[in-house]
Protein backbone atom coordinates (compact mmCIF):
# COMPACT_ATOMS: atom_id res chain seq x y z
CA UNK A 1 0.00 0.00 0.00
CA UNK A 2 1.47 3.19 -1.00
CA UNK A 3 0.20 6.55 -0.68
CA UNK A 4 0.33 9.15 -3.41
CA UNK A 5 -0.37 12.44 -2.71
CA UNK A 6 -2.26 15.13 -0.24
CA UNK A 7 -5.50 15.99 -1.34
CA UNK A 8 -6.58 18.16 1.02
CA UNK A 9 -6.25 18.34 4.72
CA UNK A 10 -8.71 20.90 7.07
CA UNK A 11 -8.27 24.24 9.10
CA UNK A 12 -10.23 25.22 11.68
CA UNK A 13 -10.68 29.18 11.34
CA UNK A 14 -12.18 31.98 13.51
CA UNK A 15 -13.07 34.27 10.58
CA UNK A 16 -13.68 32.98 6.83
CA UNK A 17 -13.41 36.61 5.68
CA UNK A 18 -9.76 36.86 7.02
CA UNK A 19 -8.85 33.58 5.82
CA UNK A 20 -9.85 34.61 2.53
CA UNK A 21 -7.89 37.54 2.10
CA UNK A 22 -5.10 36.04 3.59
CA UNK A 23 -5.32 33.05 0.99
CA UNK A 24 -6.77 34.57 -1.53
CA UNK A 25 -4.85 37.23 -1.65
CA UNK A 26 -1.66 36.62 -0.36
CA UNK A 27 -1.10 32.86 -1.31
CA UNK A 28 -3.13 33.06 -5.14
CA UNK A 29 -5.77 30.12 -4.11
CA UNK A 30 -9.62 30.16 -4.98
CA UNK A 31 -12.07 30.16 -3.15
CA UNK A 32 -14.60 27.62 -3.15
CA UNK A 33 -17.66 26.31 -1.99
CA UNK A 34 -18.93 22.87 -2.54
CA UNK A 35 -21.43 20.54 -0.70
CA UNK A 36 -24.15 22.38 1.29
CA UNK A 37 -22.42 26.18 1.68
CA UNK A 38 -18.95 24.41 2.64
CA UNK A 39 -15.93 26.57 1.84
CA UNK A 40 -12.13 25.40 0.81
CA UNK A 41 -8.90 26.75 -0.83
CA UNK A 42 -7.89 25.64 -3.86
CA UNK A 43 -4.43 25.35 -5.28
CA UNK A 44 -3.02 23.01 -7.93
CA UNK A 45 -4.53 19.67 -7.64
CA UNK A 46 -5.18 19.92 -3.58
CA UNK A 47 -7.38 22.15 -1.04
CA UNK A 48 -7.32 22.97 1.95
CA UNK A 49 -10.98 22.81 3.40
CA UNK A 50 -12.36 25.29 6.14
CA UNK A 51 -14.14 24.55 9.18
CA UNK A 52 -15.53 27.40 11.01
CA UNK A 53 -15.01 27.21 14.95
CA UNK A 54 -18.35 26.01 16.80
CA UNK A 55 -19.74 25.14 13.16
CA UNK A 56 -17.22 22.01 12.56
CA UNK A 57 -18.35 19.18 10.28
CA UNK A 58 -18.08 15.78 11.21
CA UNK A 59 -15.92 13.85 11.49
CA UNK A 60 -13.35 16.34 12.68
CA UNK A 61 -10.38 16.57 14.48
CA UNK A 62 -10.45 15.43 18.62
CA UNK A 63 -9.86 19.27 19.24
CA UNK A 64 -10.52 21.15 16.47
CA UNK A 65 -8.94 25.02 17.22
CA UNK A 66 -7.80 28.05 15.53
CA UNK A 67 -4.05 28.07 14.86
CA UNK A 68 -3.06 25.13 15.45
CA UNK A 69 -1.95 24.20 11.65
CA UNK A 70 1.75 23.87 10.67
CA UNK A 71 2.24 23.06 7.13
CA UNK A 72 4.70 23.83 4.07
CA UNK A 73 3.88 24.75 0.93
CA UNK A 74 6.12 24.07 -2.02
CA UNK A 75 6.57 27.28 -4.76
CA UNK A 76 8.23 28.13 -8.03
CA UNK A 77 8.20 31.54 -7.72
CA UNK A 78 11.19 32.66 -5.73
CA UNK A 79 11.47 33.23 -2.26
CA UNK A 80 12.08 37.20 -2.41
CA UNK A 81 8.92 37.58 -5.09
CA UNK A 82 6.76 36.22 -2.32
CA UNK A 83 8.82 38.48 0.24
CA UNK A 84 8.34 41.85 -1.70
CA UNK A 85 4.71 40.69 -2.45
CA UNK A 86 3.91 39.66 1.55
CA UNK A 87 5.53 43.23 2.04
CA UNK A 88 3.16 45.21 -0.32
CA UNK A 89 0.25 43.65 1.45
CA UNK A 90 1.35 44.46 5.19
CA UNK A 91 2.02 40.24 6.30
CA UNK A 92 5.24 39.85 8.28
CA UNK A 93 7.26 37.32 8.06
CA UNK A 94 8.43 35.54 10.77
CA UNK A 95 11.74 33.92 9.09
CA UNK A 96 13.91 35.20 6.31
CA UNK A 97 14.55 32.55 3.39
CA UNK A 98 16.72 30.00 5.46
CA UNK A 99 17.18 26.42 4.35
CA UNK A 100 15.31 23.67 5.20
CA UNK A 101 14.33 19.72 4.70
CA UNK A 102 11.21 18.86 2.72
CA UNK A 103 9.62 15.57 1.57
CA UNK A 104 11.86 15.31 -1.33
CA UNK A 105 14.41 16.78 -0.67
CA UNK A 106 16.32 20.13 0.37
CA UNK A 107 14.27 23.34 0.45
CA UNK A 108 14.56 27.13 1.26
CA UNK A 109 11.84 28.33 3.12
CA UNK A 110 10.23 31.44 4.80
CA UNK A 111 7.54 31.42 7.52
CA UNK A 112 4.45 33.33 8.41
CA UNK A 113 1.21 32.79 9.76
CA UNK A 114 -2.19 32.89 8.66
CA UNK A 115 -5.16 35.15 10.54
CA UNK A 116 -5.43 32.08 12.83
CA UNK A 117 -2.13 31.54 13.98
CA UNK A 118 -1.56 29.08 11.59
CA UNK A 119 2.62 28.32 10.90
CA UNK A 120 2.03 28.68 6.89
CA UNK A 121 5.87 27.80 5.41
CA UNK A 122 6.56 28.72 1.49
CA UNK A 123 9.57 26.97 -0.03
CA UNK A 124 11.75 26.68 -2.97
CA UNK A 125 13.09 23.26 -4.09
CA UNK A 126 16.89 23.88 -3.58
CA UNK A 127 19.74 22.34 -4.99
CA UNK A 128 21.81 19.39 -3.05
Amino acid sequence: MIIDRIDHFVLTVADIEATRHFYCDGLGMEFVTFGEGRHALAFGRQKINLHIRGREFEPKAAIATPGSGDFCLISQQPLEAWMAHFARLGIPLLLEPSPRTGATGPLRSIYLRDPDGNLVEISNEAQE
